[in-house]
Order: structure tokens, then C-alpha cells, then sequence
């Protein structure tokens, strides 16, 4: 027994006329009664009688023709479903990202998504340092990372968005407060808030860096790894810190935003494993046309 038989035991029995089913699967009658035939004795059951006059369905063709239209209609299903996880227009996709693309572009980015992929289950994770989101990469937790540059993608695919300007963020009451925009330097005696250091977070070492470059080191009095956290803390006067200008998002009372004279920018990117998806590949392209208002080649 093949689809085949089943599709010509369908028509004969929506027709109850051989010569009409023929027409219908554009075949001559002669196979097509031989077929039925091979069917009823491989089954070992009659499912038409028929007559010089009319075919007519026996008790058990009856019940196999609702069989055989489910079969039918589930194998027609399959092959859909499986024509578009091929496209890329089913599946799930796992999310993650960086602490300040968490506010900054994530919800809207989720609401896109969502409404442009509706079969596509999506979940997304925020507030992740890039090293945290390369590990989850490689260990398959996350499907694709929006995550800060230079990062780790050894046996990854990886894309850059855009850059942005790093900004200060300053207690409310802080005499630098009061002026729209400063420089680094003058943030050389202040205590730092921070993101983790030892390599934990990309923009620890970045703003390293550059305050570095200004010669000074910054003063750290406390770690921490979400951007919120982060803010938090410069609300409550235990320090300053300086973090990419779209953590303005983030509004909390008690802090100010100043923009920096000269700014070093940080870079955001997508990565992702080789071999993804469908799905995954089509929703990182989405991604990049969001992000940058165009299509971009992977690196």
C-alpha cells in the first residue's frame, strides 16, 4: 500500500464512477481499476461493490475513506509545515541580550518580531554580558546574541549594527550636573560604578580604556552586572559611571545623563551559530534591517 493507492481509492470513492475518477487523476480507467483492486486483496477486504450500473461503498470503505482522507490530509500538512521550517517561517528562536540594548531597542525589537513572525517562538533573555551571551551561543541556551564588540566569536557567525557614544551618569546632586556636557577627565577623582571586571563584560574593559587614555584609572567601589543595578547606585551617590548613550532609556530618579566630549563609541553586534535554522538566519537578517535600515554581510 502507497499514498498513491490511497489518493485513487479517494476519488473512486467521492465519484463512485471509475471512468469519472480517471478523468479526475488523468489516468487511464484500466490501471486505476487495477490499483483498487491490488488494494482490496492486499487488505484482504472488499471496500467497493460494483455493478454494470454504479460502484457503491461497502460498511469497510466506508470507514477506510474517512481513514484515508485523514492520512491524506495529515501527510498534505506535514509536507506544508515542512516546506516552511525549510523557509525559515516556523520555529523558535531564543533571544539574548546585552544590559543596556535591554531597554534601549528590545522592546520594540520583541513587538517587530513578534508581529512580522508569528510562528516562530520567540523567547528572549536580557540584561546578559557578551561573555556570558558567547558561552550561551556555543552551548545552544541562546540562538542569537546581541552583544557589545570585541567579543570571542571563534566558531561563530557575527554581524555589526551600529556604534553609539558612550555618556556619563552622574547622581542628580552632582556639581558636574549642572554643566550639559563634561569630559572624562574630569570624572578622574570620582568613584566608579562598574560593570565586571576580569574580562566579564566588554564595556568594563572599554571604559578602562578610555579613561586610561585620559590618564587615570577610575576608582571602582562597586561591581555590578545589570545595567539597571548600575543606575540604581548612581541614584543612591555611591559613585558615577559612564555606559552606552542608549542606557538614557533607562529613566530613574535621582540621575542625570551628560554627554562626554569626544566620546569613544562601543559597538553592538549579532551573533550566531553556523548551520542555524532557517528561522534563525531570517530573523537575524530582520534584526539587522531594524537595527540599521538596511541588509549587511556576515563576518
Amino acid at each position: 500500500m502507497d499514498l498513491r493507492q490511497l489518493r485513487y481509492f479517494v476519488a473512486v470513492a467521492e465519484e463512485c464512477h471509475f471512468g469519472r475518477a480517471a478523468q479526475r487523476l488523468h489516468m487511464a480507467q484500466p490501471p486505476l481499476s487495477q490499483a483498487i483492486r491490488r488494494l482490496e486483496e492486499d487488505l484482504g477486504v472488499e471496500l467497493l461493490e460494483r455493478t454494470t450500473r454504479r460502484v457503491a461503498l461497502t460498511a469497510a470503505g466506508e470507514r477506510y475513506l474517512e481513514r484515508a482522507r485523514s492520512i491524506l490530509a495529515d501527510v498534505e500538512a506535514a509536507n506544508h509545515e515542512a516546506t516552511r521550517v525549510a523557509a525559515g517561517e516556523v520555529g523558535r528562536v531564543v533571544l539574548g541580550v546585552v544590559g543596556s540594548v535591554t531597554y534601549a531597542l528590545l522592546p520594540s525589537l520583541a513587538r517587530r518580531l513578534r508581529e512580522e513572525f508569528p510562528d516562530i517562538d520567540f523567547e528572549f533573555t536580557g540584561e546578559m554580558l557578551t561573555p556570558e551571551l558567547m558561552t550561551a551561543l556555543r552551548d545552544g541556551t541562546v540562538d542569537i546574541a546581541l552583544m557589545r564588540t570585541p567579543a570571542d566569536t571563534r566558531g561563530l557567525l557575527a554581524r555589526a549594527l551600529r556604534s553609539e557614544p558612550l555618556i556619563a551618569a552622574l547622581p542628580a546632586a552632582h556639581p558636574l550636573a549642572a554643566r550639559d556636557v563634561i569630559d572624562l577627565a574630569d570624572l578622574r577623582d570620582e568613584p566608579f560604578v562598574t560593570y565586571p571586571s576580569q574580562h566579564r563584560s566588554v564595556l568594563h574593559d572599554t571604559v578602562l580604556t578610555a579613561c586610561q587614555a585620559r590618564g587615570f584609572s577610575p576608582r571602582q567601589v562597586a561591581q555590578v552586572a545589570q545595567t539597571s543595578t548600575l543606575l540604581v547606585f548612581v541614584a543612591a551617590g555611591i559613585g558615577v559611571t559612564v555606559l552606552p548613550a542608549s542606557s538614557r532609556r533607562l529613566r530613574l530618579e535621582g540621575v542625570d545623563f551628560r554627554d562626554i566630549t569626544n566620546a569613544p563609541t562601543v559597538e553592538l553586534a549579532a551573533a550566531w551559530r553556523p548551520g542555524a535554522p532557517a528561522s534563525t538566519q531570517r530573523v537575524v537578517d530582520r534584526i539587522t534591517a531594524i537595527v540599521t535600515g538596511g541588509a549587511a554581510g556576515a563576518t
